[in-house]
């Protein structure tokens, strides 16, 4: 018995290794295929470059023209690229916004390597492309980047779709038996910075959400030391059509739009 033991023990501790290890793998899961032009998928849009502080050029979509003179940044979660927010960004549009879609490092035929901090430097290298007034829009793990990114240089309004109050309890509530705050590299805070962001807060989530559970978002949206709307999506999932470009998403935004000048 002592023995069979013995070999639970050193399997689960290679796991553990092994886990720590290539814990990025699981955390990131990015679509590294080029996009088409941006022009092929948004009609108006154009491709974008930009520099990060550590040397990437990376590319996004840039969409203008929307006639409020307010761009909404997004930064999407951990899957996919800026294609897959194409129907975001023509919704947001319709209302009048321009927008930037940014890839992060590593997605979107982007170089890199995605981590914690190499995400922010995107964010910020993205943030100097935008002029005027401007959304910060974070989808899921991108509500954490965001976050970072507003604590540093706030913007007029944020967005934070789906968000964790850290990485860590999301982390637990996927994967239970792990001792994952003491595996984590990348940490992604949300709610503990946010208690410092004044800016108008909308915080909008689904309701059966099984992976960033409605909880944990309720507890960010009563983090904010702004003001805070808090919008429920009742049914909607994670990867729900409800919450990528849905009305209640999109009126939440709207209602965070700065006055148009006259």
């Amino acid at each position: 018995m002592i023995k069979a033991a013995l070999s639970v023990l050193a399997v689960a501790a290679v796991l553990l290794a092994l886990i720590w290890v290539f814990q990025r793998r699981l955390i990131y899961l990015p679509d590294p295929t080029p996009p088409p032009p941006a022009g092929a998928v948004l009609p108006g849009a154009r491709d974008v470059a930009f520099t990060t502080s550590d040397g990437l050029r990376l590319s996004a979509w840039h969409l203008t023209g929307g006639g409020r003179g307010v761009t909404v940044l997004v930064a999407g979660g951990n899957a996919g690229n800026r294609l897959h927010r194409g129907p975001l960004a023509s919704a947001l549009h319709r209302e009048g916004f321009d927008v930037l879609l940014m890839d992060y490092r590593g997605y979107g035929g982007n170089p890199g390597s995605p981590s914690e901090e190499g995400l922010l430097r995107d964010a910020r290298a993205a943030r100097a492309l935008v002029k005027g007034p401007v959304i910060y829009f974070g989808e899921s793990l991108g509500a954490a980047v965001v976050t970072a990114l507003a604590t540093e240089d706030p913007p007029d309004a944020l967005v934070l779709r789906s968000p964790f109050t850290d990485l860590a309890a999301a982390g637990r509530h996927t994967y239970p038996f792990l001792p994952v705050g003491l595996l984590l590299w990348d940490r992604f805070p949300v709610a503990a910075p946010l208690a410092s962001v004044r800016v108008p807060t909308a915080v909008v989530y689904g309701s059966r959400d099984t992976i960033v559970p409605a909880a944990l978002s309720r507890t960010v949206a009563a983090s904010a030391a702004g003001p805070v709307t808090e919008v429920e999506v009742e049914g909607a999932g994670h990867n729900d059509r409800a919450l990528l470009d849905g009305p209640e998403l999109i009126a939440a935004v709207v209602s965070l739009a700065p006055p148009q000048s006259s």
